[in-house]
């Protein structure tokens, strides 16, 4: 084998969800809102000059940064964008995770995790969920070089209240604390109430999920002002013009449009919770979610053989064939009209088998 073939990085990349594109899909895969961005979006996208793409963007991204800053009631020095909360995440763990200590997070969570670790060499351990799948503060206090979880967490939906996180960051000063709040505005206190008390905590979001803008790519992360400088000087050494000009524009406007996020997440919980409901009533069991997509089983029927019926129809699901987890599925919270779709099969296959 030649030289250059021996020293080609080997890495298992993470597997995003399908992409299907039927014109009678009901996608309910990779947790996208059903809904459209807010007006203002569409409106600053008409205003873009198309002259101006021929000009690289603010590297500082500074329209953006600072909608955001005025949004959370931070400093724009506390501010980090990036290219969807995958790319901050990613610029976090090269900042940051360089210890010889290894890195925890959940046994069932973000499966992007682990590949980082992997890519960017840094060791890590992972701490089992408990047996209702909830993540235990105490199996954070050992020695560690740094902690990173969602909350709520994926693909569980189960939340995780402040005092256990105040817990894991009381225990653990010397270690960054990164909270991945890509579900929080479906329901769960964000921990960025807690960054006045913890220099050593990392709020991470995205615009993808409750904006409804996952085709822009944008995310950001909230820290102290030195946490945010240290992530610059790593973006500025690998990519300075991370943020185009479209995607600073959209992102400032829709941050700006309070209103219309609480009306959309407001739509989306109503719709989880009547779903959850219906799906209990079948039978299947279903975690307390507070995301915008549910976790669910039922006892007498395989995942997967549901997961390849509802495909065949063109309603797309997550299945995850993964330890402890390969009797769920994950669904997508759609518009009720989906839902109405989802619900009207699932009570068909479960009289077409008796139960």
């Amino acid at each position: 084998m030649k030289r250059f073939m021996q020293n080609i990085r080997k890495v298992v990349p993470y597997v995003p969800g399908d992409q299907p594109d039927f014109p009678d899909m009901i996608k309910l895969n990779t947790n996208e809102c059903p809904y459209p961005p807010s007006p203002a979006v569409e409106q600053a996208l008409k205003q873009s000059e198309s002259d101006q793409m021929r000009l690289y963007p603010d590297p500082t991204a500074h329209a953006l940064n600072a909608a955001i800053a005025k949004a959370y009631g931070v400093e724009e020095c506390q501010v980090f964008t990036g290219v969807g909360s995958d790319d901050v995440l990613a610029m976090i763990f090269l900042t940051f995770f360089n210890d010889n200590l290894p890195v925890l997070f959940p046994d069932i969570t973000y499966a992007f995790y682990p590949v980082w670790c992997n890519l960017f060499r840094i060791p890590y351990a992972v701490q089992p969920l408990n047996d209702n799948f909830e993540i235990d503060p105490k199996d954070y206090e050992k020695p560690n070089g740094g902690i990173v979880f969602p909350n709520p967490n994926a693909p569980t939906g189960i939340a995780m209240p402040l005092a256990s996180i105040e817990q894991i960051l009381t225990h653990n000063p010397d270690s960054l604390v990164v909270v991945d709040e890509a579900y929080v505005d479906f329901g769960t206190p964000s921990a960025l109430s807690l960054l006045s008390k913890y220099e050593n905590l990392m709020v991470v979001q995205t615009f993808s999920k409750s904006r409804a803008m996952a085709g822009m790519r944008i995310g950001f992360a909230i820290g102290s002002p030195t946490l945010i400088q240290a992530l610059h000087d790593v973006k500025y050494s690998f990519n300075s013009y991370t943020m185009n000009r479209t995607a600073i524009a959209a992102g400032a406007a829709a941050v700006q449009d309070a209103a219309y996020l609480k009306e959309t997440t407001g739509k989306i919980i109503t719709t989880r919770e009547r779903t959850k409901a219906a799906l209990r009533k079948m039978g299947f069991v279903c975690t307390d979610s507070k995301s915008n997509f549910l976790f669910v089983t039922h006892p007498k029927l395989d995942a997967h053989a549901l997961f390849e019926a509802l495909r065949a129809v063109h309603i797309f699901v997550r299945w995850f064939d993964a330890p402890r987890i390969r009797d769920y599925l994950r669904i997508t919270i759609g518009t009720d009209a989906q839902m109405d779709v989802l619900l009207s099969f699932l009570n068909d296959y479960l009289k077409q088998r008796g139960i």
